[in-house]
């Protein structure tokens, strides 16, 4: 992960699961609004799935922090010496969530067996992880380095306990959209690393003993919640919308019939009367 490419591809798939997300919840909050009916199959073989991505993600992780050129090749300790710990560390945070992943699957394969909840829990274990490997990942590095990376902690010891809330607070729209906004923040804030620590396309690097840097960046950090938050909020009324559009439509439609079917009993009705006489 110490590179730009380490850094972007946690990103993307923190991105991709929370934009995923930022639809799937409001998707269910407004369908099961009103009812108290248990998940359909049709939302449980969408939660395996999602489970199955979050695996398949986690092993791809797993894979490039251990078999790049110059990774530990599952070697944690060789010739008298530890043999790269950080990635070692980046493996770990993935295993996690691959835990994690296959929890959710077990969920709703075999939901006889497995409590409700454990998935829950089991992400918030994940997500805590997370938050304390990097606690323990940036000593002795620059300022800005040490910055960058512990503001992560906020969004990620918040969504710990976000997710925790959710294994008593099932299915609380609220819970889950806090969650969402989270990761969201978690994945471009791995862009962002990437961009201020290891700049592309040859950018000057940035000074990371000046404490001017590490304000902005502070400030930066706020500028990304505040474009998640329009985000999530963007993807909601977007789901409100199409929903409401296709409710009308349906309606419509079972008005439509309706109105055929009484047009033509009115038009059975005389031509009977018509008949009789």
């Amino acid at each position: 992960m110490a590179n730009f490419k380490g850094h972007a591809l946690p990103g993307s798939f923190f991105l991709i699961i929370g934009l995923w997300w930022s639809v799937k919840y409001p998707l269910k909050y407004f369908h099961q609004k009103g009812k108290k009916n248990r998940p359909s199959q049709q939302q449980q073989r969408i939660e395996v799935i999602e489970g199955a991505i979050k695996t398949l993600f986690s092993i791809i992780g797993i894979l490039a922090e251990q078999f790049v050129p110059d990774g530990p090749h599952l070697h944690l300790y060789h010739e008298n010496h530890w043999t790269k710990l950080m990635n070692w560390q980046h493996s770990t945070m993935y295993l996690f969530f691959a835990v994690s992943g296959i929890t959710d699957m077990l969920t709703y394969l075999c939901s006889h067996l497995v409590p409700l909840g454990l998935d829950r829990l089991v992400l918030a274990m994940a997500v805590f992880s997370e938050g304390f490997l990097f606690y323990y990942h940036v000593h002795n590095r620059p300022p800005l380095d040490q910055h960058i990376h512990s503001l992560l902690l906020f969004a990620l010891f918040g969504g710990s306990v976000s997710v925790s809330l959710e294994v008593i607070l099932r299915d609380n729209i609220v819970l889950e959209l806090f969650r969402t906004s989270l990761l969201i923040l978690q994945g471009t804030w791995f862009w962002q690393i990437g961009f201020v620590l290891f700049p592309p396309f040859g950018t000057p690097e940035w000074d990371q003993q000046d404490k001017d840097n590490i304000m902005f960046v502070t400030m930066c950090f706020c500028w990304h919640y505040l474009a998640t938050l329009c985000i999530m909020a963007t993807n909601y009324s977007l789901v409100y919308c199409f929903l409401t559009r296709v409710k009308r439509h349906g309606k419509g439609e079972i008005i439509g019939i309706q109105k055929l079917k009484s047009d033509h009993t009115y038009q059975s009705a005389l031509l009977n009367a018509s008949d009789e006489e």
